[in-house]
């Protein structure tokens, strides 16, 4: 969206004439007020942009303000470039939280920016800051502005040099360069991610000479373009090149009346800042870094302009900010845990006044007599509130268009308006852009959002928005961040050494690492396995395929298994048994379900395609790919059973209102079955808003409502008055009817009873059903169970979201105080979860005097009704600053103000728990904060101790994916496939289970779709692979990709590899990223594109015997392979089970040539393997004896 076109009708305001003239003239006197509603300020902000030759700071009072502020400003600059962000730290002044990466990096591009050391295009940045930005101190502009590395092409500089500097200048090494701030060092390869660029940089060496630069995606570390130069801004604002420094300032420092712990900790500090050593929260020792830390302001020269957007409301927010940090400071030097000689690391309001005052500001605000305001005369009016009043507000536009003035409309929701204006007599098309003034008596219509509407007297202008006509709140605005790349090899978890881990053949061991074997000239690389008795197995890399992880359950002992026994080979038969046995469950209630008849809803109608625009973000990939498979499986002829698992906050619920519309929209009723009455109303109302545009009505039914409700919604649901009612288990009893219900959702199924479950079973007969789950699905199951049973995921999370910050602490009132006030700071509410209905209220209370500055109320579930209803809604309204609660509030409970959680008593909670309550916060732009506190009196049980542990490491997005929650993933497996497979999930391991599985299936799947029965005897075991020995030296060498952890996955990437075509991919790839591959490299993509062919052809193993190459079939060789084989004549020995070539000159070659030959016959043949019998084809001609 963008309505640069209204700013010309501001520019011919006569008060905003004058004041752009004194602009112009540099006459402006300090400390003018401008009078200018909220609304407007960055339309005028944009203006005054247009006017002024250099940078323009615009000053807020809170961060989610600038947030917002910033974002309109894009849209009314026309240049959204031109409009950015200069966030505050988040960690309060004196505390020791590291500062955010993503935080960081936003400062420094900013930074580099105004100090003319980042080459930007286009008209000077308008930056927009938050007053707590203004406070903190910074590095100097002339110490950024050295910190600058420019290169170019043909230049001379030492890769190592770089490095160096870089590293002094806040960047991370890593093996692969994937986030702003880290670089890389490979031989003469550098690849470079400055925090001001889009993309990272891949810098070629030849010596010491820069022979090349060029741009790369990180996601597939692929090059994108060359470029000549390039100009890298440090990564950080605290330098470590100034550590010796600082720790010289604070060794002079008192350090007494400091407590043992935190004497320690500044003897560790000290030591890294002595070394030059960059680390995690070094940001704290800023204030020493630099002999006259530096703020934002310092970096503004004579061409700068400073507006401020209420004078009053900055002041009094700088001057809260600094009596929290006054009582902070006082509260860690009575705890010993700050020296009573810290310097102040900010700008207090006295500095900062006289230097706003120095800098001539402009106040947007009404800092002045009414007489006294610049733009008193421009006729800034608010825009009125309709509420949804729509016959009104359309009489108002009408008559301000006959007036001659000019009515813009900016909705999530245009073409259900333009309906309503049609109807109303006003033709009008919804447009995404306003770049040119609309002329007088005209009405625009504009598809987007901004937060509040306003208009200019005489009715010139009149902006109305979704707030003025329904009376919606707009969404928080997005962190303007780049969308997560990750290598791709970062899908395959490290192993690491000691972990318990499964080879196919040979069952349960212990990884021990990669070693290198020489046995003659043949050097290799292994995966090293410990078995039962300190037995070893040396697993060759290009074969990692048949290792994977063990997991069988939080709780379950391991054992190891004996190598050279029958006990593993009787474990898998077991198992395969129990697999064949699920897999027939499956398939026969996939097939019964596609001859039921059902219900075929319509395509999607211009309301539909209405409700989806409105949605205020951005879909992840995996959400539209979610509602697309919803969508087809509606219009089937036959009822849907679809399953959705996602993360917690992923976005299940916005998949599932557009399924609810859809069926609105073909006449169909919906129920939508939830848990708890908490969720219910949470549901409630999320579908009414945003379905409030449209003639929808939703209902709520729970004990949330009077039994006169109850009974008035229940008599409606028959009538069919009532198009969408959301409710909990009160749904699924007799009394309730409907008139024609056509899809049911249920919100965490398995969190229901066994008769629920039944009753529900029997709704999957005759509607559509779709679940929604956020219980962990992992990958492997999810392509086990493909085309048996209907299900999405969602792994992605929406792009603006960062992980969860997660702290494992004693109880500490200290913590919890700062957790909270820091919350409050920026403008965020708080969880305070007590899992014990008995003594929540002295806890309430308790912490109202710990934390007198906040607003404190209780939810549990043992409250009236009507009490907990209000608390509830009183606390999404902002009401209250901190809810103590029980664990009411696990199940999908969604109020993206809220991102700090403290659990108490963590250790009394299970895993899953945990993980969903953790998953209450985190659901906004801004960092969530989780800390799981535990009895300091009482010690930790190991199982415990291990669950806390698993939710720390998993602190990543989408940890719910990965390996230290792989026992919510087996608890999802049980519930989808049932308990009694949960011990074979434990005997072989999870992964190898899903892949067991997976070939039942499609086993199986094959015998159908040929028309066969499914005989169990005569089913094949599992196959493995192919298996290629070859004596050659084959791996990635240490001095070519010296990372070991980037070693082991990339050999885990290589054996996925299903083509010869992702294989010359591949290779390509390594040599862009590396460097050309050494022979040993070649060696084994070699035998990758052996074992692809071999895969093809139906070849079971590629070994060497004595002096010749063995193929060895699993069955006596078909006719079609014997007639292929004899088109090489005497080059090829034909067995009964094999052939086999000499280890000639050019072996390797003619190997290549046989089983190229044998897989294009056998993908001609199209099933089944050549090693089984099928019909010879026409007689081929030989081949050339070359080969």
């Amino acid at each position: 969206m963008q309505l640069s076109g209204l700013v010309p009708l501001l520019e011919a305001r006569p008060g905003v004439q004058r004041l752009i003239e004194d602009l112009e003239r540099g006459a402006m006197p300090g400390g003018s007020a401008l009078g200018v509603p909220e609304a407007a300020r960055a339309a005028i902000v944009a203006t005054l942009g247009r006017h002024w030759p250099g940078p323009i700071v615009w000053v807020t009072a809170g961060s989610e303000r600038a947030r917002l502020a910033c974002e309109e400003l894009g849209l009314w600059t026309g240049e959204p470039q031109r409009a950015q962000h200069f966030p505050a730290p988040e960690a309060l002044f004196y505390d020791r939280t590291p500062w955010e990466p993503e935080t960081v990096r936003q400062r420094v591009a900013v930074l580099a920016l105004l100090a003319g050391a980042a080459e930007e295009e286009g008209a000077a940045p308008i930056i927009v800051a938050p007053a707590w930005a203004l406070m903190a101190r910074t590095v100097p502009p002339a110490l950024l502005v050295g910190g600058i590395r420019a290169l170019r092409r043909g230049q001379f500089r030492p890769p190592h040099e770089l490095a160096a500097a870089w590293l002094r200048f806040g960047y991370q090494p890593v093996s692969v360069v994937e986030e702003p701030g880290t670089f890389s060092l490979r031989g003469g390869i550098v690849d470079v991610f400055p925090p001001n660029l889009r993309q990272p940089v891949r810098i070629e060496f030849l010596g010491d000479e820069i022979e090349s630069l060029r741009t790369f995606d990180p996601a597939t570390q692929r090059s994108t373009g060359a470029i000549e130069a390039v100009r890298v801004i440090p990564a950080s604002e605290a330098f470590a090149s100034q550590g010796p420094q600082a720790a010289r300032a604070l060794r002079q420092g008192d350090q007494h009346g400091l407590a043992p712990a935190h004497i320690q900790r500044l003897e560790r500090d000290l030591a890294r800042l002595e070394q030059g050593e960059a680390f995690v929260g070094i940001e704290y020792y800023l204030p020493y870094l630099y002999g006259q830390p530096a703020s934002l302001l310092d970096y503004l020269d004579g061409r700068a302009l400073v507006i401020v957007d209420d004078l009053l409301g900055v002041r009094a927010e700088v001057q809260s900010l600094e009596h929290q940090a006054e009582e902070l400071r006082a509260e860690l030097c009575r705890e010993g845990e700050l020296p009573a000689t810290w310097p102040v690391p900010y700008l207090t309001w006295e500095q900062l006044g006289e230097r706003l005052a120095e800098k001539q500001a402009l106040s947007l605000g009404y800092d002045a007599p009414p007489e006294d305001l610049r733009l008193a005369d421009a006729g800034f009016q608010p825009g009125p509130r309709y509420g949804g009043r729509m016959r009104q507000a359309l009489d108002d536009v009408r008559r301000a268009l006959a007036a001659g003035g000019r009515a813009v409309l900016v909705s999530r929701q245009t073409a259900r308006l333009h309906e309503l204006l049609a109807e109303a007599g006003l033709e009008v098309r919804p447009v995404d852009r306003i770049e040119a003034p609309p002329r007088a008596g005209s009405l625009t219509m504009v598809q987007g959002s901004l937060s509040e509407g306003w208009g200019l007297a005489g009715d010139q202008l009149t902006i109305l928005t979704d707030a003025e006509l329904y009376g919606w709140r707009r969404s928080q605005p997005r962190r303007q961040q780049r969308p997560r790349a990750a290598a791709p090899e970062s899908i395959f978890a490290d192993l690491r050494e000691g972990e318990f881990v499964v080879h196919m053949d040979h069952g349960v061991g212990i990884y021990r690492g990669l070693v290198h074997k020489q046995t003659g000239d043949v050097e290799r690389e292994y995966l090293e396995v410990e078995y039962q008795g300190g037995d070893r197995l040396f697993v060759p890399v290009e074969q990692v395929d048949r290792l994977t992880r063990y997991v069988g359950g939080e709780e379950h002992e391991v054992t190891l298994q004996r190598l050279g026994t029958a006990d593993w080979a009787q474990i898998k038969a077991r198992t395969r048994r129990a697999v064949e046995s699920i897999a027939r469950d499956l398939l026969e209630l996939y097939a019964t379900r596609e001859v039921v008849p059902g219900h075929p809803f319509a395509a999607d109608t211009q309301w539909q395609r209405e409700l989806e625009e409105s949605f205020p973000y951005d879909e992840t990939p995996d959400q539209l790919q979610a509602l697309a498979e919803v969508k087809r499986d509606m219009e089937k002829p036959k009822p849907m059973d679809r399953l959705i698992c996602g993360d917690v906050g992923y976005g299940k619920t916005e998949v599932a209102l557009r399924a609810a519309f859809k069926a609105v929209m073909d006449g169909r009723q919906v129920a939508v079955l939830v848990p708890t009455t908490v969720l219910a109303q949470q549901h409630f109302y999320t579908f009414e808003e945003r379905m409030r545009a449209f003639p929808v009505r939703v209902e709520m039914l729970s004990r949330f409502r009077t039994r006169q409700e109850q009974r008035e919604i229940l008599e409606d649901l028959e009538a069919g008055k009532i198009d969408i009612v959301i409710g909990t288990h009160r749904l699924i009893q007799r009394d309730v009817k409907f008139r024609n219900l056509g899809l049911v959702i249920i919100d965490e199924e398995q969190r229901f009873g066994v008769g629920h479950k039944e009753r529900l079973k029997q709704l999957r007969r005759e509607v559509d059903v779709l679940t929604l789950s956020a219980t962990p699905i992992p990958r492997t199951l999810y392509m086990a169970l493909t085309g048996v049973r209907d299900m999405s995921t969602i792994n992605t999370p929406p792009e603006d979201r960062l992980p969860i910050r997660t702290q494992v602490s004693e109880y500490d009132e200290g913590l919890i105080r700062k957790a909270i006030l820091r919350e409050l700071d920026r403008g965020g509410q708080v969880f305070f979860v007590h899992n014990r209905v008995q003594g929540i209220y002295q806890i309430a209370q308790h912490l109202q005097r710990l934390v007198p500055e906040a607003t404190f109320a209780v939810g549990h579930g043992q409250m009236d009704e009507g009490d907990l209803a209000r608390v509830m809604l009183d606390f999404a309204a902002g009401k209250y600053d901190v809810l103590v609660c029980t664990t009411i509030i696990e199940s999908g409970l969604d109020i993206p103000n809220v991102n700090t959680i403290i659990i108490n008593r963590a250790d009394h909670f299970g895993l899953a728990q945990l993980y969903q309550l953790r998953g209450r916060v985190g659901r906004s732009a801004n960092r969530a904060y989780a800390y799981l506190l535990y009895n300091r009196h009482q010690q930790l049980t190991p199982v415990a101790e291990r669950r806390l542990e698993a939710l720390l490491e998993a602190s990543e997005l989408g940890a719910g994916f990965q390996i230290a929650m792989r026992d919510l993933e087996i608890r999802g497996a049980g519930e989808m496939l049932g308990p009694e497979q949960h011990g074979h999930i434990v005997a072989v391991g999870f992964d190898l289970y899903c892949r067991m599985l997976a070939q039942a299936i499609q086993r199986l799947k094959t015998a159908i779709d040929r028309g066969q029965v499914p005989d169990e005897a005569a089913l094949p075991a599992a196959e493995g692979g192919v298996v290629v020995d070859l004596p050659l030296s084959a791996h990635l060498p240490e001095s070519y990709v010296p990372d070991r952890s980037l070693r082991l996955r990339l050999y885990r990437r290589l054996a996925e590899v299903s083509s010869t075509e992702q294989v010359a991919a591949l290779q390509q790839e390594l040599a862009e990223r590396f460097g050309p591959p050494p022979p040993a490299a070649e060696n084994l993509l070699y035998l990758l594109r052996l074992k692809v062919l071999a895969g093809e052809a139906g070849v079971a193993a590629v070994a060497t015997e004595g002096h010749e190459v063995v193929l060895r079939f699993p069955d006596l060789l078909s006719p079609t392979v014997l007639q292929q084989a004899r088109r090489f004549g005497s080059r090829l020995t034909i067995g009964r089970n094999r052939l086999s070539l000499p280890r000639q000159e050019r072996w390797r070659e003619l190997l290549v040539a046989v089983l190229t030959v044998l897989a294009e016959a056998a993908r001609a043949q199209q099933s089944p393997p050549l090693g089984g019998m099928g019909r010879p084809r026409a007689e081929s001609k030989p081949i050339p004896m070359e080969l």
